[in-house]
């Protein structure tokens, strides 16, 4: 997909791979605006293509207590004003046929969390939009699967679709990414690792989901090296506090180092496809 048609992205012109990154869910409007900020001042510095992603709601939890969200309209109106304050595009998940036309409203992207990538009413919903789609691998899938929810969406009539990997589940409590599928799902287009959710580990006797943080940087440079066209990651000024997915998110005091050191693998593996 040309990334020049997702409305108000930037530094399309390098040959940076793209970033969709934020928080896991949307807290409060001075938290996404205090995030946003900062990656948008590391991006341009950097000269990578960013959307601003965040979830309006959460409503895949592990406990009935799990926190799952500030409001729907509450969140997507603080989308929206990320968006208009740093000229920026945004993406947010959505879990039900409703969802689709409201969040179309408030952003340019949106994504079909891993779990509901095979709900056909789902994916046409949000191809119907014209928005541009993102499709989360299921962990349950196969990479050679994912061609047919593409073609879920191009078939709506909507060519403006993307894939994202987020790792296989082989056991009860871990995620592995098998990065074999990256250059079978780039067959069928644009092709995301999502970094932090890969290092999840669900199913804790806690009812928490657990995660690696330190295998961040590994993994993000194996995508890199394996030709991700873009990276997906969750980041928190304070994961420890987050209310969501905090114990895979990256601390953002640490993520200018994490991407500068990847635009230079990037270029590095560039050069050996010239």
């Amino acid at each position: 997909m040309d990334l020049t048609r997702i409305p108000k992205i930037k530094n399309t012109h390098t040959d940076n791979f793209f970033l969709l990154a934020g928080p896991c869910a949307i807290e409060s409007e001075d938290m996404a605006l205090r995030i946003a900020e900062k990656v948008v001042q590391i991006t341009d510095k950097l000269g990578i293509p960013y959307v601003f992603k965040g979830s309006f709601k959460k409503a895949n939890r592990s406990r009935v207590d799990s926190f799952t969200g500030i409001g729907d309209e509450k969140a997507l109106k603080i989308l929206q004003k990320v968006s208009k304050t740093f000229d920026i595009p945004t993406v947010t998940d959505i879990h039900d046929v409703n969802d689709a036309e409201m969040a179309a409203q408030y952003v340019d992207v949106l994504q079909i969390p891993a779990f509901l990538v095979r709900q056909t009413d789902l994916v046409v919903a949000a191809a119907k939009t014209g928005k541009v789609v993102n499709l989360k691998k299921g962990q349950f899938m196969s990479p050679e699967s994912m061609q047919h929810a593409v073609k879920k969406v191009t078939d709506s009539g909507n060519d403006l679709v993307m894939i994202t990997d987020r790792g296989t589940m082989f056991g009860y409590q871990d995620m592995v990414v098998d990065f074999r599928g990256i250059p079978t799902m780039k067959a069928f287009g644009t092709t995301v690792l999502d970094v932090t959710h890969s290092l999840q580990q669900p199913n804790q006797s806690s009812g928490v989901t657990g995660g690696r943080p330190e295998m961040i940087e590994t993994i993000a440079r194996a995508g890199i090296a394996t030709g991700v066209d873009g990276l997906f990651l969750e980041t928190h000024f304070d994961p420890a506090n987050a209310k969501s997915d905090g114990a895979n998110m990256l601390d953002l005091a640490y993520l200018e180092n994490l991407l500068t050191n990847l635009v230079v693998l990037r270029k590095a593996v560039n050069s050996l496809n010239l």
